[in-house]
């Protein structure tokens, strides 16, 4: 094991989205660097009988179809080492191969923004996100991103599809996620976040008592009416949360999650649904709880916190290329300690 920083709290043992649950097959291999995609693929029967475009698209699901069409026709991606059109049936026993010099990816631009680097090699890095920093940019934030930051750092992340990225936590939710510096690397992370062998735990504070540890196996699909929101509905997409109780405060609890998907807003979605949201969350838990009681000082820590009580705090993953077993720690940002820290003090005083 490689051991980073070490958290503040003890772990016996997660709220990360995957872009796209990768189903990358066995019998891909790669040898491509950010620059030079150079890539085989040999299919088997399960494509019998489809267009090859469509399967380059579930193949290399990180390039859009139109862009593998293109491929095609221009002659890098090739069937059994020949020239096809995209309408070639495909007879379940050839071998792609992709051989291609890179563009960039993405329009975003390059910013020197500070990032806290865990650990970087040649193939990824492990990044401590802040609060208030946004992922990925999209409407509304089309600058000041971890994206923007990562063309900065490294800019070679151009080449690669959304930068490297393979998974990403909210922007107000502090702590660990990885970053692909080339292909092999985003296509190994991605498989390992597919078959759930990411190994991700969060920590946070929630309302209430929880007695003690449990699994919530619920569906999570867009709420219907709020699209800003997840909620738990039939038909919604499997989402399972594994989670114990790490300490119990007078009205609260401090909680470690461990999960086994990663559905957007999960652990935010599934606690709220049992009855225990987390403190500071404002879009499942609008409004600030203060218990009857609480001294002015609590009153003012709750009101004041203005943010999920979230932090990924551990991330333990296989290293791409050599295979390792690697495990990272973030310590509590300094708001997340402060409020555990007022509610062992508050506490104390019953």
């Amino acid at each position: 094991m490689t051991q980073a920083q070490s958290s503040n709290s003890n772990i016996p043992e997660t709220d990360i989205h995957l872009f796209e649950d990768s189903e990358d097959a066995d019998n891909h291999t790669s040898d491509s660097t950010a620059t030079r995609l150079s890539l085989q693929f040999q299919l088997d029967d399960t494509y019998l009988g489809q267009r090859i475009d469509q399967v380059a698209a579930l193949i290399w699901n990180d390039y859009s179809r139109e862009k593998l069409k293109q491929w095609l026709k221009d002659g890098h991606l090739l069937v059994n080492g020949n020239s096809v059109k995209p309408k070639y049936k495909c007879e379940g026993t050839e071998l792609l191969t992709l051989n291609v010099e890179l563009e960039a990816q993405t329009t975003s631009q390059p910013e020197n923004i500070p990032l806290n680097i865990v650990y970087e090699d040649d193939d990824i890095i492990i990044i401590n996100k802040p609060v208030g920093m946004v992922v990925h940019p999209g409407a509304g934030n089309s600058s000041g991103t971890l994206v923007n930051a990562l063309l900065y750092h490294y800019p070679k992340s151009s080449e690669l599809a959304r930068a490297g990225l393979v998974h990403r936590i909210d922007k107000d939710t502090s702590g660990l996620l990885v970053v692909a510096k080339n292909l092999e690397a985003q296509f190994s992370l991605s498989k390992q976040l597919a078959k759930k062998s990411v190994y991700r735990v969060y920590d946070l504070i929630v309302y209430g008592n929880i007695i003690a540890g449990g699994t919530i196996d619920e569906p999570i699909k867009r709420h219907p009416v709020d699209r800003v929101k997840m909620t738990v509905l039939p038909g919604g997409k499997d989402a399972v949360t594994h989670y114990n109780v790490k300490e119990r405060f007078q009205h609260f609890t401090r909680v470690q999650a461990r999960l086994e998907t990663g559905r957007t807003h999960q652990i935010r979605v599934h606690f709220s649904y049992i009855g225990h949201g987390l403190v500071g969350d404002q879009v499942y838990m609008p409004r600030v709880r203060v218990p009857a009681g609480a001294s002015e000082t609590l009153n003012d820590v709750l009101r004041g916190f203005k943010r999920q009580a979230l932090h990924a705090v551990q991330l333990g993953l296989q290293h791409p290329r050599t295979g390792e077993e690697m495990m990272f720690d973030a310590p509590w940002p300094a708001d997340f300690s402060a409020l555990v820290d007022m509610l062992r003090a508050e506490n104390a005083a019953y």
